[in-house]
């Protein structure tokens, strides 16, 4: 249950919050202050925590209120997760700006409880929901609201196909290059050892990145190629998973570790070796659309 501190309620639950008027709202049932205090604690609790939840569950709410004569209403709908409403914008205002970045990693009580409180609320508790809601959101998605690392909540996205390809190259001596041409390099197969630690790198890299999403990746690719105009290897990776976030980082990550995998492995022999330039190339799939150097 999710209780906010500008809506003046407390665990006592002598007034509705917001959580409980979003289950209401989406069951279409009208309460009023003198029935809700009229039910039992309990049964206030579990009306406030199915508001809390992702998605209203609209037949527990009603089950739970099933011995009461309820007024009914038509429904309201949930603000849309995809754009942030006209009126919810022009009510907080370009002083207190929602980016449709922000909404969207919003969860869907907290977009319910802006829009609420846009409809109808004084100037200080718009200036109240704005704070503790958005806060320091307003700067990037992953500062939480009173400041701190935030990873982006992406339930309420859609998952699709995503793609990525990202490449570097580490160049080195002659000498160097030689060796691992002929594989007389004395710690072993420098391609294959590199190949491998870019895909387990790639499939650790929320472990490495900070606020990465976990994403199960249906196709992980990590091609290392001889330069030899360039006294160079070129590593390439790509990398799919049907989900909902993007896999740039995880093909990004499976280069980077493979470039230092050939590194560690030639530094005996060269330690003047240059990794990059480290570049995405490529990425379809999402909300932001597709990219292609």
């Amino acid at each position: 249950m999710k209780l906010y501190s500008f809506d003046g309620v407390d665990a006592a639950l002598d007034l509705v919050p917001l959580a409980a008027r979003r289950s209401l709202d989406a069951a279409g049932l009208k309460l009023s202050l003198d029935a809700w205090r009229n039910l039992p604690l309990p049964t206030r609790h579990a009306i406030a925590a199915l508001g809390s939840a992702s998605e209203v569950d609209v037949a527990s709410v009603e089950l739970a209120l099933a011995a009461l004569t309820v007024p009914r209403f038509e429904r309201i709908e949930e603000p849309s997760a995809a754009a942030v409403p006209g009126n919810v914008r022009a009510a907080y205002g370009a002083e207190r700006p929602i980016s449709e970045a922000l909404w969207i990693s919003l969860s869907p009580l907290d977009r319910y409880a802006l829009a609420k409180v846009a409809s109808r609320a004084s100037e200080e508790r718009l200036a109240a929901a704005y704070a503790e809601i958005v806060g320091h959101s307003a700067v990037s998605t992953h500062l939480a609201p009173g400041g701190g690392a935030r990873m982006v909540d992406v339930g309420q996205k859609t998952a699709s196909l995503r793609q990525a390809v990202a490449e570097t190259q580490v160049s080195m001596s002659s000498e160097a290059f030689e060796r691992v041409q002929s594989q007389k390099v004395p710690k072993g197969d420098v391609l294959g050892t590199a190949r491998l630690a870019g895909i387990m790198a790639a499939k650790r890299t929320a472990e490495l990145i900070p606020l990465c999403h976990p994403l199960a990746l249906t196709k992980l690719v990590v091609h290392l190629e001889l330069d030899a105009a360039r006294h160079a290897v070129s590593v390439r990776a790509t990398v799919e998973a049907f989900d909902r976030t993007g896999v740039e980082m995880e093909a990004l990550t499976a280069v980077s570790v493979a470039a230092l995998t050939v590194y560690d492995m030639l530094k005996g022999i060269d330690r003047g070796m240059q990794i990059g330039p480290t570049r995405l190339l490529s990425k379809s799939g999402g909300r932001s659309g597709d990219f292609s150097r």
